[in-house]
């Protein structure tokens, strides 16, 4: 064997197509999805009473296990598909460790701010699920504009790739997963 497994880096701000994106690339690629809010609301699901807040508990502890799964996939050679709203100074110390053990390609969605807020509005009002994310504050027009204006993306010395996810995807699907299959 002996061969790399990748991680594909899914990062932007909240609405900017990240977790559709995620879903579609690991189809496409064959691998595993590992989307961040995918595991704090299986926490959630199993802590059962459970009232979100900016920084809880259950918060707090999605963080080291999203990167824990990463690394456990990743050292067993699984190609993974990792997706999060986190900015760069949580991504970089996650990913540092991981540099050595997969060739990371970081895939940065981009949509203007208020499509984002759009779509956060439409899930927040769709998904009973969101319940378990204190994203309320996303329900704030100038308090979303903020946030997506100031996201810090990425930031590692690795290859990468912006895709505005405003209508479908530019570059297309079929360019994103060359982009992810490039150097196998």
């Amino acid at each position: 064997m002996g061969t790399t497994p990748t991680l594909v880096v899914i990062s932007g701000p909240s609405g900017s197509g990240k977790t559709t994106l995620a879903h579609l690339l690991a189809r496409r690629v064959g691998c595993p999805a590992i989307c961040r809010d995918e595991i704090k609301e299986g926490m959630v699901h199993a802590a059962g009473d459970f009232i979100a807040a900016p920084s809880d508990e259950l918060s707090l502890l999605t963080l080291p296990t999203f990167f824990k799964v990463l690394q456990l996939l990743l050292t067993a050679g699984v190609t993974t598909v990792a997706e999060a709203a986190f900015q760069n100074h949580l991504w970089r110390p996650g990913l540092q460790p991981l540099i050595g053990i997969a060739d990371i390609r970081v895939v940065h969605c981009q949509v203007a701010a208020q499509t984002a807020f759009d779509r956060v509005q439409r899930r927040q009002d769709e998904n009973a699920i969101r319940h378990a994310h204190a994203d309320a504050y996303l329900g704030d027009h100038q308090a979303h504009a903020a946030g997506h204006h100031g996201f810090q993306p990425v930031r590692l010395d690795v290859p990468a790739i912006e895709v505005d996810t405003t209508d479908g995807y530019r570059p297309g699907l079929d360019e994103i997963v060359a982009f992810v299959n490039a150097g196998r």
